[in-house]
């Protein structure tokens, strides 16, 4: 359900899964077929409004290797 929800997001999202089983690569196959209502994506974002991130995504070192991070807002 998480890769259907990220694609219902926009269009230009694209989402990137790997997967070491046939059967996980089926199931994100499957995410393509997958229709969310609108009450549904509304509610489904709130809940994720409601997750308190915190912490770093990568170590510092990493991070300033990678330069793929968004400026902060």
């Amino acid at each position: 359900m998480d890769l259907a929800w990220l694609l219902a997001q926009k269009p230009w999202i694209v989402p990137i899964p790997s997967t070491t089983r046939l059967s996980h690569l089926l199931e994100n196959i499957g995410a393509e077929e997958v229709r969310f209502t609108r009450d549904e994506l509304q509610e489904l974002n709130a809940a994720v409004a409601r997750i308190t991130i915190s912490g770093a995504r990568l170590i510092p070192p990493v991070l300033a290797q990678t330069g793929v991070e968004a400026p902060p807002r």
